[in-house]
């Protein structure tokens, strides 16, 4: 659900352009036709470990662009995949913020925006 193209593009993104590898591309499209100002355009597979881990860079849209998709390194994503009889359990981890009010609203957004997008995975896990 995370390194597949096609997966991605049901629950998380319009367009997705992943190379599940490490170096590897992790660019997810939310306006394709506008790829510059909202997406992860130039972002790269970090560290991967199937089945276990994911680790990747990621950007901010429009209104964080400026200050959180020219920063180095990234905002950087990690996630964890712990699997057991019962299913597996996913846990998501963003960090790499920096200090101010900008970077704090960044923040809160994707504290948000990460909560909706597990409500959206489970919705489409549980309806294939």
């Amino acid at each position: 659900m995370f390194t597949v193209n096609k997966n991605l593009e049901n629950w998380l993104t319009a367009k997705a352009n992943v190379e599940p590898k490490k170096g590897g591309m992790y660019e997810l499209f939310w306006e394709p036709d506008d790829v510059e100002n909202n997406s992860t355009i130039g972002c790269r597979i970090l560290a991967i470990d199937k089945p276990n881990y994911l680790n990747f860079e990621w950007k901010g849209p429009k209104q964080y662009k400026q200050f959180m998709n020219f920063t180095r390194p990234l905002t950087n994503v990690t996630v964890i995949f712990n699997h057991d009889e019962v299913g597996t359990q996913v846990t998501l981890i963003h960090t790499g913020w920096k200090v101010g009010k900008e970077w704090n609203q960044a923040r809160q957004y994707f504290v948000k925006a990460w909560s909706g997008a597990f409500d959206q995975l489970e919705s489409t896990l549980k309806s294939n």
